[in-house]
């Protein structure tokens, strides 16, 4: 019975369903059968795997009364105890099953898993050790000590179970998979490079270990590379979905759109469409400047996936872009309504609703944005510009000034407040934030007179302009 899933092992369906069946016939007879002890073990395997948990119960009670000392079965009730939450008694059963047979894995495997469940990572690891102890075929156990230590976030001792069990399998797809977001998650992709060219170098057709060169390259963002790695793989094996599908990522990111969406595509062939991909093809139409067909396609996804907010968000914004705006605030809304604390929707919302010219609703969505921590500095831009529009110039000088504490070395910033300045009559504040902005960047001072053309002559500022490039 060894595993903790929950006894998902296959077994003989024929015999087992004559068991059962049997079983359930005895329960209605209100009889009392025999049964041998390997068979109730397979009739709790059969239901555990098909989810029956009233007949899971009785046949566990059944065969706890009939062989009381056997630990397989103080094991199976101790899994159902736990899948149903009630893990002092499970835990406790377990320790009676070990006093029984203390060589039995199931007693470790379960333990570790109950104790995972609980956020207990390092008795969880205790028990899988000593279950390593007592198989000769460790692969589950040791992909669980790395799923605990990655929880740790113990990246290098999760790395090596996982290498563990890839020396013993190197076709072990799961193993692979885990092992690159693990290099991913330490920061060790050149590391989990070298490990996969390794594996490929002793087996050139393990065209696993070529998609996750492949997956190392992209997050490098070195896509030509990536995409070579994703061509190998697809050479080896043709019905890879997940390789076609990267290898499309790979495309669009080398700016190649047209060949991106074929690709997108072809892993219609191989499964069903997914809605991301749906959404990267969109996103591909859109930097082509098809507007209609990134509308079609981003439509696509949200009828596959009606939670997708980025692609309510990508409607409302083609829309904005074909200035029809009163539709698509309805999708900019939605995506707020699916994903509240997203700041690039606020943003967007914003932008909308100053559009359509309800300043006080563009401003509250700016501000939301900002309060979100929208990672950019334009959006300060924007709002100051909102808030002249609205004849607020002494508001907009306030919020760049808050603007310049996150930050500091923006030199278009410091350019813009040094306008706002003079625009209100701050003169020596005014010049010296130009002074500031001229010694972050200099080469961007003509900022100053695209947002105020009047300035150019202003005799006072251009001599501190010229005195600075004389330095």
């Amino acid at each position: 019975m060894e595993n903790n899933d929950f006894n998902d092992q296959p077994f003989d369906n024929n015999a087992t369903n004559r068991l059962a069946e049997r079983f359930e016939e005895m329960l209605k007879k209100q009889e009392v059968y025999y049964f041998e002890s390997d068979e109730l073990l397979d009739l709790i395997e059969y239901y555990f795997h098909f989810g029956n948990p009233v007949y899971l119960k009785k046949a566990i009670e059944f065969s706890l009364d009939r062989y009381p000392h056997i630990a397989d079965f103080k094991i199976a009730k101790a899994q159902f105890l736990a899948y149903n939450q009630n893990t002092q008694e499970a835990l406790k059963l377990l320790s009676e099953a070990e006093g029984v047979e203390p060589s039995n894995i199931d007693i470790y495997t379960t333990r570790g898993y109950i104790y995972s469940q609980m956020g207990l990572s390092e008795q969880a690891i205790e028990n899988y050790k000593i279950a390593l102890t007592h198989t000769e075929e460790p692969d589950d156990i040791l992909m669980a000590l790395a799923a605990e230590f990655l929880a740790q976030e113990k990246f290098l001792d999760a790395i090596y179970y996982m290498k563990q069990v890839i020396q013993r399998d190197e076709q072990n797809d799961f193993a692979l998979s885990e092992l690159f977001l693990a290099h991913e998650a330490s920061g060790q992709l050149k590391e989990g490079l070298a490990f996969f060219k390794n594996l490929i170098d002793k087996d050139p057709y393990n065209y696993f270990a070529w998609f996750n060169v492949g997956l190392c390259y992209s997050k490098l963002s070195q896509h030509a590379e990536a995409l070579e790695a994703y061509d190998y793989a697809l050479t080896i094996n043709e019905k890879f979905a997940s390789a076609y599908f990267n290898k499309a990522n790979a495309l669009a990111s080398l700016d190649r759109f047209h060949e991106a969406i074929d690709v997108y595509k072809e892993t219609f062939d191989y499964e069903d469409p997914d809605p991301i991909a749906y959404y990267y093809i969109g996103e591909c139409y859109e930097q082509l400047n098809d507007q209609d067909q990134a509308l079609l396609y981003y439509n696509k996804c949200i009828v596959k996936s009606p939670e997708f907010a980025d692609a309510w968000l990508a409607i409302g914004a083609v829309l904005e872009s074909q200035n029809r705006l009163t539709e698509g605030i309805h999708y900019i809304k939605k995506a707020i309504e699916l994903n509240p604390k997203d700041a690039d929707t606020q943003y967007v919302l914003g932008d909308v609703q100053r559009k359509l010219g309800f300043h006080e609703e563009a401003a509250a969505a700016y501000s939301k944005a900002i309060e979100l921590h929208y990672d950019d500095w334009d959006i300060w831009i924007d709002y100051a510009d909102l808030l002249l529009e609205a004849d607020y110039a002494d508001q907009a000088c306030t919020l760049l000034q808050e603007a310049l504490k996150s930050f500091p070395l923006v030199a278009e910033l410091h350019y813009r407040l040094s306008a706002l300045l003079n625009a209100v009559g701050k003169r020596q504040e005014a010049l010296s934030v130009l002074q500031d902005a001229l010694a972050i960047d200099y080469d961007k001072h003509n900022e100053l007179f695209e947002y105020a053309p009047a300035l150019k002559q202003d005799q006072i500022i251009q001599q501190a302009i010229a005195t600075f490039r004389k330095i």
